[in-house]
């Protein structure tokens, strides 16, 4: 069995890597939003032109952003959003609501600290994390069926 997984959500760490390291060796093929923050800010004026108005400059980007990320989560069998202490990801909560619509396996991966706000999205999900490994050890469990400490 192969699993498509979308890696959606907070950008300024390095949380994606840790998952896709640590579920080296496993059939997993994952993908993910533009990370590069400049890229999917601008990418609607730097392909379809410029704007006056920022509404319309982040209006054109969201739009083309919003390709990628709906075709992306339909590809994938598995969602993971993160969400991250620092900044709000509004993205990542119409990411996590839009596979849970479309009944996606959802993982949602936070720290304890922001539970409470979250506790909605976290509802909707099949599991809920709070560190990579966590959300490697889902992915080779589902894979697998092993346990962590066991993964043959």
């Amino acid at each position: 069995m192969n699993l498509n997984v979308y890696l959606s959500g907070e950008i300024h760490t390095d949380w994606r890597d840790q998952i896709i390291n640590g579920a080296e060796g496993l059939d997993v093929t994952f993908s993910a939003p533009v990370t590069d923050h400049e890229a999917s800010d601008d990418c609607g004026v730097a392909i379809l032109g410029a704007e006056e108005n920022k509404f319309w400059h982040d209006n054109k980007g969201a739009k083309l952003n919003a390709i990628r990320t709906r075709t992306a989560i339909e590809a994938a069998d598995i969602v993971v959003v993160r969400f991250g202490e620092k900044y709000k990801q509004w993205n990542a909560a119409f990411d996590a609501g839009y596979a849970s619509a479309l009944g996606k396996s959802l993982i949602v991966l936070h720290g304890p600290d922001i539970q409470h706000p979250l506790k909605e999205v976290d509802a909707a999900a099949m599991a809920v994390a709070e560190c990579p490994d966590q959300v490697v050890e889902i992915l080779r469990y589902v894979l697998k069926g092993t346990l962590p400490g066991n993964p043959a």
